[in-house]
C-alpha cells in the first residue's frame, strides 16, 4: 500500500543574491551557485556549474538536493559539430528548451548513470578537442542547445550557464539542474532562502546576468537614422543590424525621448501580409496603424522586428494559413509545420530600446510575453495597454485563440 505524505510547509525565506563577480569567482573555482530566473517567465532556479569542471560530487549534489534533470547546456555550434540533432522536430515545450538527444561517453564509463559516469560525459561535452565519435546516442546526460548571443537574447537558464561558463574564462559549456523542494514540487525564488543558507550557495538572478552584460557588451549596432515622413505624422527612423544573425530592425520615433519620463512604445513583429497587404486573416495591420497613429499623437517609439509569421517565417506562415484554411488553429497549423506556437525573440528589442535611451515603459501589447525578461536591460514597464481591435469574419477564431490559448488580453 502507498502511504501518502503530506507535503511541508515551504519557508518563505528569499534567495539573497552576490555581485554578478562573486558568482563568476565561484563557477572558475568549479563550485554551484543558485541562478534564478524571471517571476513572470518560470520563477524557478536552478543549480548551474561550469561543464569542463563537472565533478561527480557536483552530480550527486544535484541528483540529491537538486532532485530536477541534469542537463549540459553548450553552443548551438557544439551541438551540430557533435552530431546532435533535436530531440524532437516539433518543439511545443512552453519555453522552446532546446533539448538535443540525450548522449553518454563511448569510453570511460559504465552503464552512464551513475554520478561518476554523467560527470565523464558532461567533461567530454565541454572539451573541443572530442568529436561526435566520443559520444553514444541515446544516453543519460541531456545537453541543450543555447540561443546564439546568450542571455541578450534569451533569458533562460540554458543561455545563463554558457553566459558564466565563458565568463569565468572557461568552455562555453554548462551543467544545471533544476532545484524542487522536499515534496516534489517547484521550488519558486521566494522560498530558498534556508535552502542556500543549508548549503552555503551563492546565487543571482538571470536579469543580474543580463545586466552585466550589457554594461560590458552589445549585439544591435545603430546602422543609420533618418527623416521618415508618414502618413501619421514625420518620424525619426532607426536602422538596426543584429551581430549574432546581421538581421535588420527599425525604430520609429516620434519627439524627444527623456530616460526619466515614462515612454510609450510598441513592440511589432512584421507582418507582410497585414501589414502592406492589409490582409483580414489576422489583426497586425490594424494593430500597426494604431500604435503609429497613437505614437504620432503621444510621442514614443514604434519598433518594427522583423520576425516575420511569429518568428516562423513568411512562407511557413503561408502553409499554415492553408492549415487553417483545412480547419487548424493558428497554434495548431504551426505545431503541425514543426514549430512552437510563438517563435519570437524579445531580447534584441530590448536592446534597441535600451540604445536609444529609454528606462520607463508604457507598453502598447495585448501579448503578457512582451513583458518577459527586460530588468536586464534597466527598462521597466509602468503601464501595459492593450491595443482594441474589432475582429472581423475571418479572423475571429484567429482571435480568439490568441486570448484563450495564448494569454492575449483581447
Amino acid at each position: 500500500m502507498i502511504r501518502l505524505i503530506m507535503p511541508t510547509i515551504m519557508s518563505t525565506t528569499a534567495l539573497q543574491f552576490s555581485p554578478i563577480q562573486e558568482i563568476i569567482a565561484e563557477i572558475a573555482a568549479g563550485r554551484l551557485v543558485i541562478v534564478a530566473d524571471d517571476p513572470s517567465r518560470e520563477n524557478e532556479a536552478d543549480l548551474v556549474g561550469a561543464a569542463s569542471l563537472c565533478t561527480p560530487e557536483m552530480i550527486t549534489f544535484m541528483a540529491v538536493h537538486g532532485r530536477g534533470l541534469v542537463c549540459a547546456p553548450i553552443l548551438r555550434e557544439r551541438a551540430e559539430a557533435l552530431d546532435l540533432p533535436p530531440m524532437t522536430r516539433r518543439n511545443r515545450e512552453v519555453q522552446r528548451t532546446a533539448f538535443t538527444v540525450s548522449v553518454d561517453a563511448a569510453e570511460g564509463i559504465s552503464t552512464g548513470i551513475s554520478s561518476a559516469d554523467r560527470a565523464r560525459t558532461v567533461q567530454l561535452l565541454a572539451d573541443e578537442s572530442v568529436n561526435a565519435e566520443a559520444f553514444v546516442q541515446p544516453g543519460h546526460v541531456f545537453p541543450l542547445s543555447a540561443m546564439p548571443g546568450g542571455t541578450l537574447r534569451r533569458a533562460g537558464h540554458t543561455e545563463a550557464a554558457i553566459d558564466l561558463a565563458k565568463l569565468a574564462g572557461l568552455p562555453a559549456a554548462g551543467v544545471i539542474c533544476e532545484i524542487m523542494n522536499d515534496d516534489g514540487t517547484m521550488a519558486r525564488v521566494g522560498e530558498l532562502g534556508e535552502y542556500q543558507q543549508k548549503h552555503g550557495l551563492k546565487a543571482c538572478t538571470i536579469a543580474q546576468l543580463i545586466e552585466h552584460r550589457r554594461r560590458f557588451e552589445k549585439l544591435v549596432r545603430r546602422d543609420q537614422v533618418v527623416n521618415m515622413p508618414t502618413d501619421y505624422g514625420d518620424f525619426r527612423c532607426y536602422l538596426y543590424q543584429i551581430d549574432t544573425d546581421h538581421s535588420h530592425h527599425l525604430a520609429m520615433v516620434m519627439g524627444e525621448i527623456d530616460p526619466e519620463k515614462p515612454t510609450l512604445v510598441r513592440v511589432h513583429s512584421e507582418c507582410l501580409t497585414g501589414d502592406v497587404f492589409l490582409s483580414k486573416r489576422c489583426d497586425c495591420g490594424e494593430q500597426l496603424n494604431a500604435a503609429m497613429e497613437r505614437i504620432a499623437a503621444e510621442g514614443g517609439v514604434l519598433l518594427y522586428l522583423r520576425q516575420e509569421g511569429r518568428g516562423i517565417g513568411l512562407p511557413a506562415k503561408i502553409h499554415a494559413y492553408k492549415l487553417q484554411e483545412a480547419g487548424l488553429d493558428t497554434i495548431q497549423a504551426n505545431e503541425k509545420l514543426g514549430f512552437p506556437a510563438d517563435l519570437r525573440d524579445y531580447g534584441m528589442g530590448a536592446q534597441i530600446l535600451a540604445d536609444l535611451g529609454l528606462k520607463k515603459i508604457r507598453l502598447l501589447t495585448n501579448n503578457p510575453k512582451k513583458v518577459i525578461g527586460l530588468d536586464g536591460y534597466g527598462l521597466s514597464i509602468v503601464e501595459q495597454l492593450p491595443i482594441r481591435v474589432d475582429a472581423n469574419p475571418h479572423n475571429q477564431k484567429y482571435m480568439e485563440t490568441k486570448r484563450d490559448h495564448m494569454g492575449h488580453m483581447i
